[in-house]
């Protein structure tokens, strides 16, 4: 059998889908598989089980990147063909079963629609697979300390979606304190390369022999499997806190003027914290998709720091 799995450009979308080819993959086993999707969230699907083509598609002006795919896959017989992207690709391509995402519904989480897509009672929790390689990899990096890893996501690609950078320090300081959460842990920063400057402030308050910084300069799945080494990830709605939870590490998401309830972290160990106004309220209050300024300033370090103690204990409660 073969799959033409067609997702998204945005890393966050694209790591929310997996649990879609997750189905797939583990529901016909030897199943070859063809991803096509954005060059940002690509790196994501290199080590996919029975993965044959990974096919980058960066936008091109009228539309060039979909009749590019189309000459690169119309002459190939498709057992089974998802695009979640809304496209008439499916529609013109030699296959089988055709399912095609044509919009979202907002009354229901991401990954729970997708599950509804495809016919799934019980939405599967995203998963990114990794190879020996970037495992391997993972382990060098954080080799340098024996303490637990507190994973921080301090930036985005949205201004408006980031906590003040001189709260996640004040929270960092607090969880790693003596009578903190995780005492004297270990800090993984991460973030996009284009996003290391907004972080500095938190990166320069941790001394360098105690933290690990990665923006850019390793595979997202070496990120992954750091990720996946860690005891805690606390950040901003973003790709990398999707990626967290898909690692199945306690996963603390920070939501302000986007949707908990349609982009939460999704996965068995993970919570959110949001700003005391509510999404509609941010936007009533006259929020500017236009500007950069931060929309989080309404949470306050003692709530994600609660929030972050309630996720541990939980946890803790259920092993």
């Amino acid at each position: 059998m073969r799959l033409l799995f067609i997702t998204s450009n945005r890393l966050g979308d694209a790591v929310l889908s997996t649990s879609v080819l997750r189905h797939y993959v583990e529901t016909y086993p030897g199943i070859k598989v063809t991803v096509a999707c954005g060059p940002v969230a690509a790196p994501i699907f290199e080590a996919v089980p029975g993965l044959e083509r990974l096919i980058e598609m960066p936008k091109q002006k009228r539309g060039g990147h979909w009749w590019k795919l189309w000459k690169s896959v119309a002459f190939r017989w498709w057992d089974i063909i998802v695009d979640l992207r809304g496209s008439a690709t499916a529609y013109v391509l030699p296959g089988w079963k055709r399912v095609v995402l044509k919009g979202n519904d907002d009354s229901v989480h991401r990954v729970e629609q997708l599950a509804r897509l495809i016919g799934v009672d019980r939405p599967l929790n995203p998963k990114i697979w990794l190879d020996p390689e970037h495992s391997e990899r993972a382990r060098a990096l954080l080799s340098k300390t024996d303490k637990k890893v507190l994973a921080i996501g301090p930036s985005a690609n949205w201004g408006g979606k980031v906590w003040p950078v001189d709260r996640f320090v004040d929270l960092v300081s607090r969880i790693r304190e003596p009578s903190g959460l995780l005492p004297g842990a270990h800090v993984l920063v991460v973030g996009a390369p284009n996003e290391i400057v907004a972080a500095a402030p938190v990166i320069n308050a941790i001394p360098a022999q105690e933290r690990t910084v990665i923006f850019g300069g390793e595979s997202l799945l070496t990120v992954q499997g750091c990720l996946e080494m860690s005891s805690l990830y606390v950040g901003n709605d973003s790709g990398l806190m999707h990626m967290a939870a898909a690692a199945g590490v306690p996963t603390l998401g920070l939501f302000g003027p986007t949707r908990e309830e349609n982009y939460a972290p999704f996965g068995a160990a993970t919570s959110v914290v949001r700003t005391d106004l509510s999404h509609q309220e941010i936007w009533q209050n006259g929020a500017d998709w236009r500007s950069d300024s931060s929309l989080m300033g309404g949470l306050s370090v003692d709530k994600v720091f609660n929030a972050a103690k309630k996720l541990l204990t939980r946890e803790a409660d259920q092993s």
